[in-house]
Order: structure tokens, then C-alpha cells, then sequence
């Protein structure tokens, strides 16, 4: 057993929890000990601070990644955040309006989406696997306060969402996109009506927001654990020494990761940390 002291990084949707639910005692159980056990334990989510929620955070974690590494927090300290110019917000929105490409904007203050998007998310059924599109729609169920297209701020953001109805308007979006963005798009299956997924800068994704995290401690990426589900999880995954796809991941996070465990369903968190020795009672 390598008793050297990890850093342990987990997505939320899909990973910690399904879609919006409750971390399970069994999970909650798994971070306690790997943290007594002198492990350091992080969220590294697309989520946006305003929406990561309570019951995650009183799981009690060193440190959070949020909005898919352009905000980082360790033991308290905002250590790295930085925000899209408002100018290439406005490139980017532009680009998907003109290819019929719906978004939402997540920025400091919130959640701003088209109102073509939200009305498109009401009316789909999600892929079992989509874990992301499950999430935006059950957000929408709870009542969290997503706010309207034309009450963003206009003060910068971290990450673009999108959705489309034909994965060609997408196509016809890329050459404008992907010099700057790594693009996103979330397991689908072969009856799917709407596709959705996310741009991600490059140079700015979770495994540049867990490199950040290492150097604050002084530690090395020989040192990290991640786990993911999804395509948003990929560089995560692959940045990290251990990458661990859950059971329920999509096959091609699979494909890469160097471990598969149980589902979010079945406490794959758990059932890992314990495998791997971070939850052994400390003497």
C-alpha cells in the first residue's frame, strides 16, 4: 500500500452525487477518514460557486475547483480566479447565435441562460449517461435561481454551457471556437433530440486548476487522485496520477482512466478510497 499523502480531487455530478442529489453517508464517510488519514480532499466540478450548494461543502472539504479550474480555493484562500473577458463572452455568444446554438452564461454572480435553451431543456428526456444535461434540467425542476439572458452583468465569465438541436450547427461553430476553447460535448445516445456540452478554455480546465492546487502545498501531480464521469472530466482524468471513472462514466472517460469503480449509485467513492488504502483507520 503507497502510504504516501494524496491529494484527492472529485467531481460532483454523476461522481459525489447523481444529478442534484445528496452526498450518501457512505461518501461522506470515505472523506472524513482520507482526510484524518492526513489526505488532502478537493471538488473539482464545472459548477460555479453560487450552485455547488450546502450539503456538498458540508462534506467538508481542503479545497474546491470550481467552474471547470478558472476558480480555485484552498484551506479558505482564493489562490487562482480568473474570468473570460467580456468582450470574448460576447465572441463566443455571437458565434452560437448565428449556428442556432443556445447557452447560458455562469459568471461570479450566477446562472444566465437563453430562453430558447431552457424551453428546449423542459422538453427533453435525458440520456441515462448525460449526467451534466440531467443536471441543468433538475435545476431548473428545484427552482435554483437561474437568472434571465438579459440580467447578465456583462462583468466577465468563467464557462459557456451550450445546447443544439443538430450537431452540425456545432460543426459550423468550431473553426471560430477551437483555437481558444477546448469544446465539450456529453455522452448522447442514438434517439437524442438536443446535444449539449460546454467550451472550456485551453489552459484553463481542471487538470490546470489541480496543478495550481499542487503547487500551493508543494506537492506533485504524482501525488493526485481524481475522480469523473464525464467528457468535462477528461483533462481532469488525464492530468491526475490515478484517474478513476465511475461505473456509470461515459466509455470514452473510461477508456483513458487508469481505474473504472462502482457507480455513483453504488458508493464508488468509497468503495475506491478503501481499495486504495486513503480510508484505513489511522493508528
Amino acid at each position: 500500500m503507497d502510504t504516501k499523502k494524496k491529494i484527492i480531487f472529485l467531481d460532483i455530478d454523476g461522481t459525489l452525487v447523481e444529478a442534484l442529489g445528496k452526498p450518501s453517508e457512505k461518501v461522506k464517510e470515505a472523506i472524513r477518514l482520507a482526510r484524518k488519514n492526513g489526505h488532502k480532499v478537493f471538488i473539482c466540478t464545472g459548477r460555479n460557486m453560487p450552485i455547488i450548494g450546502q450539503e456538498i461543502l458540508d462534506c467538508g472539504f481542503d479545497g474546491i475547483v470550481a467552474s471547470a479550474g478558472s476558480h480555485v480555493e484552498a484551506d479558505g484562500n482564493v489562490i487562482f480566479d480568473c474570468l473570460m473577458d467580456e468582450s470574448l463572452v460576447q465572441y463566443c455568444i455571437d458565434v452560437f447565435h448565428k449556428n442556432h446554438i443556445f447557452c447560458r452564461i455562469e459568471s461570479p454572480e450566477g446562472i444566465y441562460t437563453d430562453t430558447a435553451m431552457e424551453e428546449l431543456l423542459k422538453r427533453q428526456e435525458a440520456d441515462s449517461l448525460n449526467s451534466e444535461l440531467i443536471r441543468m434540467q433538475r435545476e431548473m425542476e428545484s427552482g435554483l435561481d437561474i437568472k434571465r439572458f438579459d440580467a447578465y452583468p456583462h462583468n466577465g465569465a468563467y464557462k459557456l454551457c451550450f445546447t443544439c438541436t443538430d450537431l452540425n450547427d456545432l460543426e459550423a461553430a468550431k473553426p471560430e471556437l477551437t483555437e481558444l476553447f477546448n469544446i465539450v460535448v456529453h455522452p448522447y445516445g442514438d434517439s437524442t433530440s438536443v446535444f449539449n456540452g460546454e467550451i472550456i478554455r485551453r489552459g484553463m480546465d481542471k487538470g490546470e486548476g489541480m496543478e495550481k492546487v499542487c503547487l500551493y502545498y508543494g506537492m506533485s501531480m504524482d501525488d493526485t487522485v481524481a475522480f469523473g464521469d464525464s467528457m468535462n472530466d477528461f483533462q481532469m482524468i488525464q492530468a491526475a496520477n490515478i484517474g478513476v471513472a465511475m461505473g456509470n462514466a461515459c466509455k470514452e472517460l473510461k477508456e483513458i482512466a487508469d481505474v473504472v469503480c462502482e457507480s455513483v449509485q453504488d458508493d464508488g467513492i468509497y468503495q475506491q478510497f478503501s481499495r486504495m488504502g486513503l480510508i484505513v483507520q489511522a493508528d
